[in-house]
């Protein structure tokens, strides 16, 4: 990966927590030691980690499960990886089903602990990146013009705007297409699902929209800023972009 890797290893084996570091540092971590669950605690208090991984089965008044806890909550988008033995592995399992994100039998392999690394790290990232792609498809911008597509609602300079349903799908579409002139054959599609043959026809179903929602979004409906004509192609936005 590009960028380190910063890595919380909570063991209370100090041959275990030697081995995880070495193999982690060589593979490009920033690898910080908990010995004790009350010193996951601690560090996980202030700090920030990619990536923890987690001995169960810790000695003192801190286990292992309380620590996933602390994990989970503090820091939610940070990936787990559960340490555990053989005769633990039901643990694992059950800490699995309450959200980490693998785990490694010990004893195990250099390549062993490297691989599940990997593949942990690489599904994070993934899963942030199609987070991010959602985020971008539900919220729409364009100059003081805001659209939340999941909950159907429009603003105007933080302001709601009553919209009917199909005033709030015409304006969403030219959002979505704020890069380009939208036909009206196209907006007709989208606002009635109806597909409309003739150009000219389109023309005169959709002004009638497009009229509503200029009263509803236009500081003076007769000369528009932002939903704008382009004579003969269709509709686009206008103003500048923030």
């Amino acid at each position: 990966m590009a960028e380190q890797v910063h890595t919380l290893v909570v063991d209370d084996e100090e041959k275990i927590c030697f081995f995880l570091k070495e193999t982690l540092q060589r593979a490009g971590h920033v690898v910080v030691i908990a010995n004790s669950g009350e010193e996951a605690l601690a560090r996980l208090r202030e700090t920030h980690f990619d990536l923890v991984l987690l001995d169960l089965m810790l000695g003192g008044r801190v286990d292992g499960l309380r620590v996933l806890e602390a994990v989970k909550w503090r820091w939610p988008e940070t990936a787990v990886i559960i340490l555990t033995a053989y005769g633990s592995l039901e643990s694992a399992l059950t800490a699995i089903r309450e959200g980490v994100d693998g785990y490694l039998l010990k004893p195990a392999e250099p390549e062993e602990l490297r691989q599940i690394v990997q593949e942990v790290l690489a599904r994070r990232e993934e899963q942030a990146r199609l987070k991010g792609l959602d985020k971008r498809k539900r919220f729409l911008e364009w100059g003081p013009l805001s659209v939340d597509q999941n909950k159907h609602q429009a603003t105007l300079h933080g302001q709601p705007l009553e919209l009917t349903f199909s005033e709030f799908k015409l304006l969403a579409h030219l959002m979505q297409n704020a890069d380009r002139v939208v036909s009206s054959k196209e907006l007709v599609q989208v606002v009635q699902g109806y597909e409309c043959e003739d150009e000219r026809e389109a023309r005169e179903i959709i002004k009638w929209y497009i009229h509503r929602l200029r009263r509803k979004v236009e500081p003076d409906p007769s000369n528009p800023q932002y939903i704008l004509n382009v004579r003969g192609v269709g509709y686009t936005l206008g103003g500048k972009e923030e």
